[in-house]
């Protein structure tokens, strides 16, 4: 016991659900947005470089259309182009003699570059006629030309000094969302949380108070979710179940020590009469000694109908299960009670010969006896009682019909509990412990046989079982009872 307790207390102080969820999902946020701000950062890039060749080839598309209408010496036409080439693409355009002198040595502040002919001469060798190229600092588009009768190169290039502007700009407006996206997501999803573990938490609560033995709770509630109102429902079952086993016990409990009270006062009683009064009078010590072995039996058969149901309900002592001659046996159970045909009683049977089935022979007679003896006890004032065994549907249908009151239509769910008693007054002729009709039922759940009552008031009632038949019927020793 103390090493459950200990399991419990350390299972107790486990994380809880509600910070589980909460850092899940706080955690799940974060990583969304660091992907979304990598992602974005990669597009940007990728986007504006993408667009950059498109702008420098567009103008250097504009540009060469533009020189082929334009005689070669004709450079003052040919700057004004460029000029607004470079405003309509936001570039850069300038020419470049192979050796890499400025077609125009002042314009647009450009230098002389040799290093840059060379290489742009390497790149158009490499390909056709023009050639893109990028540095850390640009990309440029070069393609040949002729300018004053010299063979050249056009040059049109974007710095790439904007992009890294552009992206740090991104970058703070991404950090700036990021941040934010931090904080409402910690807030949303310890609000998710909270709700999302509320149900959990109260259907727990609810369940604590369940165990500490208050039974006036309702699991029933309306939840978002399906799973949650699911379990609430199987608790409220529970609840239910655990109350009206709790009820049967306190009731078994109260009638077992009334059943035993009574006949051990009556056997003191009679005991004490023998040994005070009627010790010398055989006649008298007879009829007293007999008062006491009546409630010594009494008392053996509660006590053994105890037992009996707690073996069963226990899943122990149901008996070996053997095919054996189901006909046979209600005949024989049936003769059992015939002794009550000098107080009047009339035992009807009307059993089809030949039906086997497979199940603990002991048991079955159990339920036989017992469903009988229950129809002897309720019928009516006739005294008559029918016995019926047929096929039915492949399976062998026992019926115990009876001429009594019959069962209220509220009380037909509790016949089969534990000390059952029909509110209605009615005659014993046979001895009972009011356990029959539960072990009964405990035996055909056991076997899993369907079983039931048909009844209506002031027409009587009909017990019924439904035998399923083995899987090869065998036959027993002494055949059919003809």
């Amino acid at each position: 016991m103390e090493r459950m307790r200990k399991r419990r207390g350390k299972t107790a102080r486990g994380m809880s659900l509600n910070l589980v969820l909460w850092f899940a999902f706080s955690l799940f946020a974060i990583i969304i947005m660091l992907l979304f701000v990598l992602v974005q950062n990669l597009l940007v890039d990728r986007q504006y470089r993408t667009q950059t060749y498109d702008a420098v080839r567009l103008a250097g598309d504009d540009m060469r259309e533009a020189m082929e209408n334009v005689p070669p010496d004709n450079l003052p036409i040919i700057v004004k182009y460029a000029f607004e080439i470079s405003y309509k693409y936001n570039v850069t355009v300038f020419f470049l003699y192979e050796n890499g002198e400025s077609v125009f040595p002042g314009y647009m502040g450009q230098k002389e570059y040799p290093q840059l002919a060379e290489a742009i001469a390497a790149s158009i060798r490499e390909g056709e006629s023009d050639a893109f190229l990028q540095t850390a600092d640009e990309i440029a588009y070069a393609t040949e030309a002729l300018f004053n009768g010299r063979e050249g190169y056009l040059y049109i290039s974007h710095s790439l000094e904007r992009l890294g502007e552009f992206e740090g700009q991104i970058g703070l407006i991404s950090l700036i969302v990021v941040l934010f996206a931090v904080v409402l997501a910690f807030v949303v999803s310890g609000f998710v949380a909270m709700l999302v573990t509320k149900p959990v938490t109260d259907v727990t609560e609810r369940a604590k108070e369940l165990a500490r033995g208050n039974y006036d709770l309702n699991f029933k509630e309306t939840y978002y979710c399906t799973e949650i109102n699911e379990l609430s429902e199987a608790l409220d079952y529970a609840r239910s179940e655990i109350s009206k086993a709790d009820k049967m016990q306190k009731e078994l409990i109260a009638n077992v020590s009334h059943d035993f009270k009574t006949p051990l006062t009556m056997i003191k009683a009679y005991a004490s009469m023998i040994r005070e009064i009627s010790g010398a009078d055989k006649k008298k010590r007879d009829a007293h000694a007999k008062v006491i072995i009546d409630e010594s039996d009494r008392l053996a058969t509660l006590v053994g109908d105890l037992l009996d149901l707690s073996r069963i309900r226990a899943g122990v002592g149901t008996g070996e299960r053997t095919v054996f001659n189901l006909s046979e046996e209600v005949y024989r159970i049936a003769d059992r009670f015939t002794y009550l045909h000098a107080q009047g009683y009339t035992i009807e049977t009307d059993v089809e010969d030949g039906l086997y089935i497979s199940a603990s022979r002991s048991r079955i007679e159990q339920v036989l006896y017992n469903l009988i003896g229950n129809a002897v006890n309720y019928t009516g004032e006739d005294k008559r009682i029918r016995v019926r065994l047929y096929a039915k549907d492949g399976r062998s249908r026992f019926e115990v019909i009876d001429s009594g009151k019959g069962i209220a239509p509220e009380e037909i769910p509790t016949i089969w509990d534990r000390y059952y008693r029909s509110r209605d007054t009615h005659k014993r002729p046979v001895q009972g412990t009011g356990l029959g009709l539960s072990i009964v039922k405990e035996i055909l759940v056991a076997h899993d046989y369907p079983f039931g009552v048909l009844s209506q008031v002031g027409k009587g009632s009909c017990f019924w079982v439904e035998f399923n038949a083995p899987p090869a019927a065998g036959e027993e020793q002494g055949g059919d009872r003809q």
